[in-house]
Formats: C-alpha cells, structure tokens, sequence
C-alpha cells in the first residue's frame, strides 16, 4: 500500500463525524472566556463564534435539490468523504453543512472530518496551488482509491474573491463580500459542484464496467 494511503487510512481511524464537528465547535465557543484570550487566540475565537451562526443558520436554510437526491441515491458502493478542515474557517462554516446534508442522502457515504492543524500531514497531501486551504474533500472507495476531490471554495467564491483582490480592497472587505454572496447563494454552488463530481466518477465507473 502507498505511503499517501497509509496515512489516509490512519488518520481516518480518529476522524470526526459531523455531529462529533459541531459539538467540538460549540464548546471551542461556549466553554471559553474570550477576555482571558490572546489578541490571536480572540481572533480564533470570534471566527468561531461567527462560523457557529453561520452554519446554524445554514442548516436550517439549505434543503438538497431533487437532483442532488436523485443523484446522490445512485451511489451504490461504500465511499469514504474525507473534509480537511477548522471550525475556524469562513469557508467552511459556508460548506461543510452542505457536504455533510449530501452525506446523509446515502447510507453508503460515510463521512469523515480531521482538523487541519493536527495534521499537517494529511493536508500536505491536499494543497491548492501549494497552500493548505480548507476546506478540502477528497472522496474514496472502500479500498482508499480516490475518487474525486472538491474545494475549497466553489468556483464561483473563487472568481468573486479574485475580483475582488484585483480592486484593492482590504481583507475584511473581502470576506464581508465573499459571505454575502455565500448568504444569497445558500449553498447551492457547493451542492452543484460536488454533484457534477458524483455524476462523472459514476459515469466513469459505468464505463470501466461496461469496457471488463
């Protein structure tokens, strides 16, 4: 077994489920006194806190389209989505409650969350254009082969961002940007993208199956 599957399947063994995600993100917000922080640890802290709402308030808003679960069903052998990712991450707050709805469409998905910073690692696996972004999903077959990979934001996120980067704006600018298109989009990019994904590695399959 290559060394990149032995690290995938070790990491694995301690990855999170998405309710074991949320309840580690709420205590990492509710059992903190934030005037005790660290001006960076404080900064941590609100993104959290922040990330909380936001994926609160996702879930209670996103709903899987028809072709989401139709196409999610067809999914007929075990796969393994891993999520690289923090509770810190903006992008994230705005992804994974969508990921992690797509999941549970299909008994076959399991799903599965390792935070970032722990390892390193793993991440060094998975960089975009060389840096650790996150989040990042990579989805496996039972064997650990890969199948496809999404993130870590949706195209369309990225494009705005490079936009915006391009007039100059300060970073929180861009980030207040960036969430109000997450906001208006209620994450059915993310939902589109990963669909197109499960939609070609299924085609794939049907086609090597079709050429034995």
């Amino acid at each position: 077994m290559s060394e990149k599957k032995n690290i995938v399947r070790e990491k694995l063994k301690n990855g999170l489920s998405y309710q074991q995600f949320l309840e580690l993100s709420e205590r990492n917000v509710k059992s903190v006194n934030p005037d005790l922080l660290n001006e960076a640890d404080k900064a941590y802290y609100d993104y959290r806190k922040l990330n909380f709402a936001r994926v609160s308030r996702l879930e209670k808003l996103y709903n899987p389209s028809e072709k989401a679960l139709n196409i999610v069903r067809k999914i007929s052998s075990p796969q393994i989505w891993l999520v690289i990712t923090e509770d810190w991450c903006g992008d994230s707050a705005q992804t994974l409650p969508v990921i992690a709805s797509l999941s549970e469409l299909n008994e076959n998905i399991s799903l599965k969350i390792v935070l970032r910073d722990a390892n390193l690692d793993l991440m060094d696996l998975y960089l975009t254009h060389g840096k650790r972004s996150i989040p990042k999903m990579i989805s496996f077959d039972s064997e650990l082969n890969e199948l496809f990979q999404w993130g870590p934001r949706p195209h369309k996120a990225k494009l705005l961002v490079d936009e915006l980067r391009k007039q100059d704006l300060s970073k929180q600018d861009i980030i207040k940007q960036l969430h109000l298109w997450y906001a208006k989009d209620g994450g059915y990019s993310t939902e589109e993208e990963i669909i197109e994904l499960i939609t070609n590695n299924l085609q794939e399959n049907s086609f090597q199956h079709f050429n034995h």
